[in-house]
């Protein structure tokens, strides 16, 4: 495992994810955002989230995943101080860059997003304050949810997908949380490694997998209405990524069936592994 980077932001170089002990937790929340060839919308993203955040007052960190970028990617954290920090993998998926990241993170909370940050962030204080205080272990931000709002207006052809999609969901993976596509998602930490552990999907249908695996796991866990505020454009093709998607989460339910979900990641001694920043911040 290689360190790279300057002193305000370090570039964790990884070829497989390692799972930290509990006794390495040193601060309140961690946010994941994956990240592949973003250095366009990156930017206002780690500056929107960190005026929320310090604005909030938690001591947080953000760490952005980036999923083998052949942009600059990898360098925008380090101009955002000690509490971003940018993870780098070889191309494996988005699933892939959010399992490595969860697994690092070092937050009593963690939490990911998407990379244009498309939902408001309130919606990410209240699942951490519904965590913190013990009342769940995971917290899924839901479109369709009671409250749930958009700023935005979509485009129908993606909200008639989006549906027929949940309507699948809800026959494999969860008739409760429906909304398995929603790219907000936060965890205690404990429940984290649990569920991370265990995920072995690196592509899209990944979201599901996370859904399913807090039901196998019996893991509390509950609903929370988001406010869309960016109409962001997706990396996801309808015609190119709907039957691959849908392939994914049958074979999630085989997998369970044939071989059970035990955990694909060893536990490494808390000395081993490294936090979110190299530094702690004041």
């Amino acid at each position: 495992m290689k360190l790279a980077g300057s002193s305000k932001s370090v570039i964790l170089k990884i070829p497989t994810a390692t799972v930290a002990e509990d006794g390495l937790v040193d601060h309140d929340l961690t946010l994941v955002i994956p990240a592949y060839n973003e250095e366009s919308r990156l930017p206002k993203t780690l500056a929107d989230a960190k005026a929320y955040l310090e604005n909030w007052g938690i001591n947080y960190r953000v760490l952005v995943v980036d999923d083998g970028s052949s942009d600059a990617t990898s360098t925008i954290s380090s101009s955002f101080g000690r509490r971003f920090s940018t993870m780098y993998q070889p191309n494996g998926g988005k699933g892939s860059a959010v399992r490595n990241g969860m697994i690092a993170a070092t937050g009593r909370v963690v939490g990911f997003t998407d990379a244009d940050l498309p939902y408001d962030l309130d919606a990410l204080k209240s699942a951490y304050e519904t965590i913190s205080a013990g009342k769940r272990d995971v917290v899924f931000g839901s479109r369709t949810a009671e409250g749930a709002k958009s700023n935005v207006e979509r485009q129908w052809m993606r909200t008639l997908a989006s549906f027929i999609f949940r309507s699948f969901m809800a026959l494999l993976v969860s008739r409760k949380v429906t909304d398995t596509q929603c790219g907000l998602k936060v965890f205690s930490r404990r429940a984290a490694r649990k569920i991370f552990s265990r995920a072995t999907v690196n592509g899209f249908a990944f979201d599901a997998e996370v859904v399913y695996l807090t039901h196998l796991l019996k893991l509390s866990f509950e609903k929370v209405p988001v406010t869309l505020v960016n109409d962001y454009s997706t990396t996801i093709s309808l015609t190119r990524n709907a039957i691959p998607m849908l392939m994914d989460v049958v074979g999630v339910r085989i997998h369970s069936l044939l071989n059970g979900y035990h955990p694909q990641i060893d536990v490494i001694p808390a000395t081993e592994a490294i936090p979110p920043a190299a530094t702690k911040a004041a």
